[in-house]
């Protein structure tokens, strides 16, 4: 029984197995963390599975003032630990870290949620999440994908990326129009071989324009005079791994020294 209809504007498709609420609850691993956050616990389907997580801090991140309401009264452990707030606007470094983040995310900003662990990266060790299927194909796909991007290098860059389980519509209400899927990652690094900045220029620089040759693409970052004599500038963006876009990102900045 839903206590009260689900706002479009806050992408809301609740979670109602608790099966799968206990299966995805299982993926998450705390160890060597010191904080668990949830994004957008909606009803508490995910929540009851985690509350009793022994951790050192837990806090559940919610937008939607009736879904805070709910949760104070039906699950009584989360008092004082839920943040009425937009995820999305709060600064992760007042929570201890390393931290794990785990959800069913809004469809609507899950790509906003996964830029905001790759720029915290430094203090989030692992995540486990609910995306649109097609969201978590694309960071899970590899090289020479159509669906490899932008999202899928800066995540693969720092975590270990795994798709743990396709879900259907018909475990949500309101029943979305779209698969979705949980995606476990966990950071393998803290830094990479490169400067890390023009990394990032460099990968998004390229994907803007994924259909030309690298040499052609990386004219917007104003290397046009420089000597495009490797062949890796006689690739494509989609063709590159991560070890290759960081051999890429030191041949520039060699170039620009």
């Amino acid at each position: 029984m839903i206590p009260f209809k689900p706002k479009k504007k806050f992408g809301q498709n609740f979670l109602i197995n608790k099966n799968l609420s206990t299966k995805i609850a299982s993926y998450i691993d705390v160890k060597n963390c010191h904080s668990l956050i949830e994004i957008g616990p909606g009803l508490g389907s995910l929540t009851k599975e985690i509350i009793n997580i022994d951790i050192a801090e837990k806090k559940f991140i919610e937008i939607d003032r009736d879904c805070v309401d709910y949760l104070q009264k039906s699950i009584t452990e989360i008092n004082g630990n839920i943040i009425n707030e937009d995820f999305l606007k709060i600064d992760l470094n007042s929570f201890k870290s390393p931290m794990v983040i785990v959800g069913n995310f809004p469809y609507n900003i899950s790509n906003q949620i996964l830029f905001k662990i790759y720029e915290n990266r430094d203090i989030v060790q692992s995540m486990v999440g609910m995306f649109q299927f097609e969201v978590a194909e694309r960071i899970c796909s590899p090289k020479g994908s159509k669906k490899y991007g932008v999202l899928s290098v800066l995540i693969q860059a720092y975590f270990n990326v795994e798709m743990k389980i396709k879900i259907r519509p018909n475990n949500f209400y309101p029943v979305p129009k779209i698969d979705s899927a949980v995606i476990k990652i966990v950071k393998n690094r803290d830094h990479l071989n490169c400067n890390e900045k023009l990394f990032k220029e460099v990968v998004k620089a390229t994907f803007n324009l994924r259909r030309k040759k690298i040499r052609n693409s990386l004219k917007t970052l104003n290397y046009s005079q420089i000597k495009f004599d490797n062949p890796i500038f006689d690739k494509r963006p989609e063709e590159l791994g991560v070890l290759e876009f960081i051999n890429l990102t030191n041949l520039l900045n060699n170039e620009n020294i």
